[in-house]
């Protein structure tokens, strides 16, 4: 049994604000609990983007019974006025005696002030608990405000050797059921998800999130330098989610117009033949897509991957062979001519889902 100390509410944070990931678009996940006397008296969740804090649900919960409390929340209250008023004056208002902070703001122009400004009003604050977890937790977050680009998920699924597809390009179905159910999870958690232009015309996809409930469903980006998507692509026409096609300069103006003129946007990432695929992550980050979810093919897992675009994996390996030296794989590019020169995975987890087992780890590039 857990020992009640600050670590054990801090937890309860966190588990609040983990289930809200997706939800909440370009702002982070975040969870607070307010205890008094040993009791739990407030519980919240940041629940979507211009609506009320964590912070704000907790205390009102909590009610007159956060006058001398402890506040554990898993990012550092804000202090400036966006869509909502600042959480560090609410907290101030409630007349806590103490905060609790897993981290701080990782917005540079942000950071810091607010436990400065609790601090200044006479409440203890205490940073750091339960760090490692909550700067994992919003990764997604810290790699989009720190860096002004998406974080990006890769998702593969394949053979025990390697294999995406057979060498006929049959690809249904490699993993298995509970594997393909958690990859919708990773949908409805992403807002966008990317595909190539040849994974686009062969199947046809719609790239939502089917779950046993109702899901999110992310946008639908296209890597299409010589803009081959047809106009009656399905996901152009369902309704579900916006699309956007990545091209070039180079790109018909003929073939662009008439995408857009079935919802597409179109965004031209560079003047050479392939897409600038480091441009078109800038791009799809000014556009309020804070995160992706690679869903492609071995050629653009490879650039991606080569371009050093990846943030991290998530890889299901089904228990099959299935051979075929013209069969795709999980990663086709050049590749490093020596092993010395491979991009090591880090704080690689091993879970078996269904008959699968599932890979999850971040790839450590070299300068």
């Amino acid at each position: 049994m857990d020992t009640l100390n600050d670590a054990y509410y801090m937890k309860l944070a966190l588990e609040l604000a983990a289930n809200m990931k997706g939800q909440t678009g370009v702002n982070p996940v975040v969870g607070c609990v307010v205890v008094k006397g040993g009791r739990i008296v407030g519980l919240g969740a940041h629940l979507r983007q211009g609506e009320g804090h964590a912070e704000v649900h907790a205390l009102q919960m909590a009610g007159s019974q956060s006058q001398g409390a402890t506040v554990y929340v898993t990012l550092e209250p804000c202090s400036h006025h966006g869509l909502t008023p600042p959480c560090c004056e609410r907290i101030i208002e409630a007349q806590a005696a103490r905060v609790v902070v897993a981290m701080t703001d990782p917005n540079p122009q942000v950071s810091g002030r607010g436990i400065t400004r609790l601090r200044e009003h006479g409440i203890l604050v205490e940073t750091g608990v339960m760090e490692a977890e909550a700067q994992t937790l919003n990764e997604v977050f810290v790699k989009y405000i720190s860096t002004g680009r998406p974080f990006v998920t890769l998702k593969t699924a394949s053979t025990l050797d390697g294999k995406i597809a057979s060498r006929t390009g049959d690809s249904r179905w490699v993993s298995g059921p509970q594997a393909r159910e958690l990859t919708h999870t990773l949908r409805h958690q992403h807002a966008g998800i990317l595909i190539g232009v040849s994974t686009a015309l062969a199947d046809d996809p719609q790239l939502t999130t089917r779950l046993p409930v109702q899901g999110l469903h992310p946008v639908r980006v296209v890597a299409d330098s010589r803009l081959r998507l047809p106009p009656s692509a399905r996901m152009l026409h369902d309704g579900l989610a916006d699309a956007v096609v990545l091209t070039t300069e180079l790109a018909s103006t003929e073939r662009a117009q008439a995408l857009e003129a079935q919802g597409a946007k179109v965004l031209r990432c560079g003047s050479g033949p392939s897409v600038d695929l480091s441009l078109a992550m800038r791009r799809l980050a000014e556009a309020g897509i804070s995160s992706i979810l690679l869903e492609g093919g071995g050629r653009l897992n490879g650039a991606m991957l080569a371009a050093g675009l990846i943030d991290k994996l998530v890889m299901f390996f089904a228990p099959k062979i299935i051979g075929g030296l013209q069969a795709p794989a999980s990663f086709q590019f050049d590749g490093a001519e020596r092993m010395a020169d491979a991009v090591r995975i880090d704080r690689m987890q091993v879970e078996q889902i269904g008959d699968d087992v599932c890979i999850t780890g971040y790839p450590v590039y070299k300068a």
